[in-house]
């Protein structure tokens, strides 16, 4: 989402966010808010990221800033989209318009890095997670009941929930199903469910699985890389995915090295035997304890 703040006389006067999907952008908004439209002939506009100047589900929100005549605009990044791709500063520029560009440009970018990953990768930001025993399994050999086995304590297990509600997808492969029959929602945090990725390159799954309710979409795939995978993700327009699994289809990721986060929490039972977790280089930059979980978090150099 892109942020937007306008600031007349050294005072906020209006703030603003992107609304869902086909809805209005940053600066719309934030100068929707603004009670007093007078002053905004006289204040400075702050956008994360490069007012767009084509005519998409929305008009261009350059437009709206020439018309408004605001006259001193600071961008924190500027639009990779080719659609954009600096037309936005110029047309602004171009209207009398003083435009500031890449203030807190890392700090910007860090925060649109789906959004930048999904348009010049062509394949959405991929946040591979998991958990593991105390001596590295992320699940027993053999299971009585088709469900999960819980290696983390509750709240870890409701951070998982709001980390979906934040991401517009979240994948698993076949045999996650067949095993953990898992829902996939965010049922212990207050937020969207994620669309549902199943991997089934046969389609044998019975529509009895959980997965396939109401509660959310879920779209099959048959790919079998990780590259064709993105692929069709990047074609049914997906920003951000969790892969949650399982090993193998966590391995898949990590060998091809389409993924760019790893968040790996580690809990004090141990198994003895079982599936091994994942491997992988590691570039740690932060760790943290919940209770006595900890919560490791890599990213992909």
């Amino acid at each position: 989402m892109v942020g937007c703040v306008i600031v007349h006389a050294s005072k906020i006067i209006g703030e603003g966010f992107t609304s869902p999907y086909g809805g209005a952008h940053a600066e719309v908004n934030a100068i929707n808010s603004v009670n007093d439209t007078s002053l905004l002939k006289e204040a400075t506009l702050y956008v994360t990221l490069e007012p767009c100047s084509h005519y998409g589900k929305t008009p261009p929100c350059s437009n709206l800033i020439i018309e408004k005549e605001i006259p001193n605009v600071v961008i924190g990044c500027i639009d990779d989209n080719v659609k954009v791709a600096g037309q936005g500063i110029a047309k602004l520029r171009a209207a009398g318009c003083n435009v500031t560009v890449e203030v807190l440009v890392d700090e910007c970018k860090e925060h649109h890095k789906r959004f930048f990953t999904f348009h010049n990768k062509k394949r959405p930001y991929i946040i591979l997670k998991w958990a593991e025993t105390a001596d590295g399994f992320i699940a027993p050999s053999h299971k009585k009941e088709q469900q999960p086995v819980w290696i983390t304590n509750q709240y870890s297990r409701q951070l998982v929930h709001k980390w979906r509600a934040e991401e517009q997808a979240i994948l698993i492969g076949t045999n996650t199903v067949l095993d953990d029959n898992p829902s996939l929602t965010t049922r212990d945090w207050e937020g969207k469910h994620p669309i549902r990725i199943v991997l089934d390159k046969n389609e044998t799954l019975s529509k009895d699985f959980k997965v396939f309710d109401y509660k959310a979409e879920t779209i099959l795939i048959r790919e079998t890389s990780a590259e064709t995978i993105c692929d069709s993700l990047f074609e049914a327009n997906i920003n951000s995915v969790i892969v949650e699994g399982g090993a193998k289809t966590l391995q898949l990721f990590i060998k091809s090295g389409l993924w760019d986060e790893a968040r790996v929490f580690i809990g004090k039972s141990v198994f003895k035997e079982g599936i091994k977790a994942p491997l992988f280089t590691r570039n740690l930059i932060s760790e943290k304890q919940i209770l006595d979980d900890t919560l490791k978090i890599y990213v992909n150099n």
